[in-house]
């Protein structure tokens, strides 16, 4: 596992070694496709992938950088079909927006002899890909399960709300329940919520009237903590000690810079995995060293100690 930091100086350092070569090598066409801005994160994933863009083009004459969203698995299958037409792309970087959706079109381009980069959410087959690069979600789920662990001594009553049913949720859950499975904090509930703010405003609604009692609350994802957030100010209940999330929004992060006592922890999932994956891309087409294989970016606990390095104000997540 590769941290955060190491990734940025090793991807820094082959493009500084190799930006002398170039120019004098043939335009070099990379597609970037990616989910439009649907929620939160994926506002950043857009964010981030335009900037690198931008900075990628500018930095290598001789290198094309060229991002296109989509709203759905069926428009990004079609954004690859026309992405493809007419010009040979030398490398594809790609967060799938469904997996077994993608798997066969991603095939396609690879088989045509395209360099594959998939971003987050894996394809079914993974031999199609020749670069991966992605968050650690159970360590998401394990290091905040940690931190409640320490903090309630070991005991209390939790509510978890989920996201949707993929990989990456089951992940995060399977994380957080290693996490606390030696110690005496029990989960009361757990319950999908969509990675949505409005339902799991709805859903921590339903738990405060049903529990008369809860120590901690996991939202597994940020969007779902300030819908959390809401609930619990309105109801007025001074039992909950923490409110915890997870991906690393600067309004969360924010609150762990201000001390919030609710909210003084975050777990990085970030955005930005996006941008890493483009400059260890170009890196591979224009550099002496072939780059292959799976990064997974680690994802520590951000403190007020340390999260000023996680915040990206100028960022829409």
């Amino acid at each position: 596992m590769l941290s955060r930091r190491l990734v940025a100086a090793a991807v820094a350092g082959l493009l500084v070694t190799t930006a002398g070569h170039a120019l004098a090598a043939d335009k070099k066409v990379v597609a970037v496709s990616i989910p439009a801005a649907d929620h939160g994160w994926t506002a950043g994933v857009v964010y981030h992938a335009q900037a690198a863009a931008k900075e990628l083009n500018a930095a290598f004459p001789d290198v094309e950088v060229i991002v296109k969203t989509s709203p759905s698995a069926a428009a990004q299958v079609s954004a690859l079909e026309d992405l493809s037409a007419g010009r040979n792309l030398d490398a594809l970087v790609i967060l799938p927006y469904s997996s077994e959706e993608l798997t066969t079109p991603v095939k396609t381009v690879k088989d045509s002899g395209t360099f594959v980069t998939v971003v987050d959410r894996g394809l079914n087959d993974p031999t199609i890909q020749d670069l991966y690069v992605a968050g650690d979600n159970i360590a998401v789920g394990k290091t905040t399960a940690k931190f409640l662990v320490d903090k309630l001594g070991g005991k209390g009553n939790l509510v978890v709300l989920r996201g949707i049913p993929t990989v990456i949720d089951d992940e995060r859950i399977k994380g957080f329940e290693d996490g606390i499975k030696d110690s005496e904090l029990k989960i009361l509930d757990i319950q999908y919520a969509n990675w949505n703010s409005d339902d799991a405003f709805k859903l921590m609604q339903d738990y405060l009237a049903k529990y008369p009692q809860i120590d901690a609350v996991w939202a597994n994802d940020d969007d779902m903590l300030l819908g959390v957030l809401e609930a619990v100010k309105q109801s007025g209940r001074t039992d909950i000690k923490y409110a915890l999330g997870g991906n690393g929004m600067k309004d969360v992060v924010k609150k762990v810079i201000d001390g919030d006592p609710m909210t003084p922890i975050e777990t990085p999932y970030p955005p930005s995995m996006i941008k890493t994956a483009m400059y260890m891309t170009v890196a591979n087409l224009i550099g002496q060293a072939p780059v292959r294989g799976a990064v997974k970016l680690d994802a520590p606990l951000i403190t007020q100690a340390n999260a000023q390095e996680y915040y990206f104000p100028e960022s829409p997540f």
